[in-house]
């Protein structure tokens, strides 16, 4: 039978100050499957990083009727120590202790969760080869690069050896080649049994990773699926990207065309959508020297989609 791991019911959230009250989550309700990578995708300020402290019970969500949030059939809100024991958890920013060596930052976590010495040291050993940091277990935190505090948090998360992994945005600021190699690890995880939610700005990140996900906008589900239904279903197959919009005068489009074509406008550039790829390939045809890139659509078409970031349609 199919494992739930995360079952969120209405969740709603709200911050109160002197002058007024901020609903960060509006309603929200999605379940998480064991052993699948679950996405939370949004613009700042969506609400993804309220829902997932809401989920670890690093935050208590609003008493509303018919709201419930369980993890492992926990409760969060009165179970928060019994959830942190099945969960690690790798937050926006890396809050690593400065003064110690990486293995020191392992081993006060390890008995921080009651884990006898020898086999702390084993399981060390083991995470800082998974992770590719042996050769740094008595640097200072000081003398690591960003990817490697990086990679030191998550083996830090995992040292419990975890049932459900939550990552808060794990590879911000990270270049191509530290976020490849993190997606690697990420997978092999999965492929271990391990269940991980993640939060992430970035599109090809949630298209490589996640098996079901959800797009928030404004603390609201607006969307969700996997990625491959979300792209199938919800957008036309192909987009001709043309850079500058200022010359787009010099388009020629037939107005038979008009009824296949869709047009959205991001920053200064024109986004064409259609099924018809020979209808958009014609248009390509009349650019001459207007940079432009005809490709398939994907996940972060779907994305500027569903949070409004479009202007103007084609009249």
């Amino acid at each position: 039978m199919e494992q739930i791991v995360i079952k969120v019911e209405n969740a709603q959230k709200t911050y109160r100050s002197q002058k007024e009250a901020l609903k960060a989550v509006k309603g929200i309700s999605f379940i998480v499957r064991g052993s699948t990578c679950f996405g939370l995708l949004g613009p700042n300020g969506a609400g993804k990083t309220s829902l997932m402290k809401m989920i670890y019970g690093a935050s208590i969500r609003d008493n509303v009727p018919n709201s419930s949030i369980s993890v492992f059939g926990f409760d969060p809100v009165k179970d928060e120590l019994q959830i942190k024991y099945l969960c690690g958890v790798v937050p926006q920013t890396d809050n690593l202790d400065q003064e110690l060596t990486v293995k020191e930052n392992l081993l006060i976590y390890a008995k921080l969760y009651g884990i006898n010495k020898t086999i702390a040291n084993k399981t060390i050993t083991d995470l800082l080869d998974f992770m590719e940091l042996t050769d740094k277990a008595n640097a200072n935190i000081k003398e690591l690069s960003g990817g490697m505090k990086r990679r030191l948090v998550i083996s830090r998360a995992l040292i419990n050896k975890p049932k459900l992994l939550i990552l808060d945005e794990p590879t911000t600021g990270l270049d191509p080649q530290v976020r490849h190699m993190l997606w690697n690890k990420l997978r092999q995880l999965k492929k271990e049994g391990i269940t991980i939610l993640i939060t992430t700005h970035y599109m090809d990140e949630a298209f490589q990773l996640c098996d079901e996900l959800i797009i928030m906008d404004q603390g609201k589900k607006v969307i969700e699926g996997t990625t491959t239904d979300l792209i199938k279903n919800n957008i036309e197959a192909y987009v001709l990207e043309i850079r500058e919009k200022n010359n787009v005068t010099q388009l020629k489009i037939n107005p038979d065309s008009l009824k296949d074509i869709r047009k959205e406008i991001f920053l200064n550039n024109i986004y064409l959508y259609s099924d018809n790829y020979k209808t958009l390939k014609n248009i390509t045809d009349n650019l001459d020297s207007i940079n432009y890139h005809l490709r398939h659509s994907n996940l972060e078409d779907i994305f500027l989609k569903t949070t409004g970031r479009y202007l103007n349609e084609i009249q």
